[in-house]
């Protein structure tokens, strides 16, 4: 691959390759069409607004997970906001309910006390702003117990086993059920996901209207089983034709199609020697510490398959 530094005065850089974010979000429209659901686009993991008017010829709108992603989505994107967060802080449900289109509760304490008041602000505002809640049916496929949410202690949702003590009149405080329980992984995945969802939590499904999948569709990844993810999600909306089906990858609508660009300030020598960078793992790319994971280097390879080998570092 043939990058263009000469074009980058300063760096550190980031630089989006249009043609490709392009590519990504017809791969997102197909699937759009021929599932017959939703597609969002999660801000978490993505959130240029200098493209926004771009993915929202494409996509249904956002997922935000704060006000400030809300607004942020709101004003740039123009379209849908749906908005899920573990807790949410009184102050904020105003301004939030305004914005919104969804709002998901992350608890049945939260629903219970927030639900009445979101459904009068809507009724004020003369909007329809969907309440849902976020479920843990207990399968995941995530091998990382730090991004596994059906990890054992997890913060996420309302486990299913707890669905049996609601109440008629929480019942009728949502509308929709949230589920997020993937990360970079394939349809197949979520084939299987969707079976246990289907046989832990389908007897309330005909109460709801809709169903969000939430991220984690590697969706634009080289070999995705695109067939089998459109396969799914028909059969499964066959099987509950009355919900609307809403997806919300955030990585996949900008996987491979940017780069961050650094310059190198100083070799430090020794056995290994030592690069730095005017980059910060911590703030460019937080990822390769948390997850962890290696980057892709343009033209590098594995240890030992070049002449010279180097560690990076950065400025932190």
């Amino acid at each position: 691959m043939n990058f263009p530094t000469e074009q980058i005065k300063f760096t550190p850089a980031f630089v989006l390759d249009e043609s490709l974010l392009i590519k990504n979000l017809e791969t997102l429209a197909r699937i759009k069409k021929e599932a017959g659901c939703k597609v969002l686009l999660a801000l978490k993991g993505f959130a240029m607004h200098s493209v926004a008017p771009l993915v929202s010829q494409y996509l249904d709108g956002v997922a935000a997970s704060s006000l400030n992603e809300s607004l942020l989505g709101h004003e740039y994107f123009k379209k849908e906001v749906h908005v899920y967060a573990p807790a949410y802080v009184e102050q904020e449900l105003a301004s939030l309910t305004e914005i919104a289109n969804h709002i998901v509760f992350n608890s049945v304490t939260q629903l219970r006390r927030f639900a009445p008041y979101v459904r009068l602000r809507a009724k004020e505002l003369q909007k329809t702003v969907h309440i849902g809640l976020r479920i843990n049916h207990g399968y995941s496929e995530v091998a990382i117990p730090l991004y596994n949410p059906c990890a054992p202690g997890s913060r996420f949702g309302v486990r299913w086993e707890e669905l049996d003590h609601l109440t008629p009149e929480d019942w009728d405080l949502f509308d929709g059920f949230h589920s997020h329980t993937m990360c970079e992984q394939g349809a197949d995945v979520l084939e299987r996901t969707l079976k246990v969802l289907d046989e832990r939590v389908g007897q309330w499904l005909p109460r709801l209207k809709w169903l969000n999948l939430g991220g984690g569709h590697h969706i634009t990844r080289p070999g995705y089983d695109l067939k089998l993810l459109e396969k799914t999600l028909r059969q499964f909306k066959s099987r509950y034709p009355h919900l609307s089906l809403i997806l919300e990858p955030g990585e996949a609508i900008a996987l491979n199609t940017g780069y961050l660009v650094s310059s190198v300030l100083d070799v430090i020598a020794g056995d290994l020697p030592i690069a730095i960078l005017d980059t910060s793992a911590t703030a460019h790319m937080p990822d390769v510490i948390e997850m962890p994971y290696r980057p892709e280097i343009i033209s590098g390879a594995a240890p030992g398959e070049l002449p010279f080998a180097y560690r990076l570092g950065g400025l932190t």
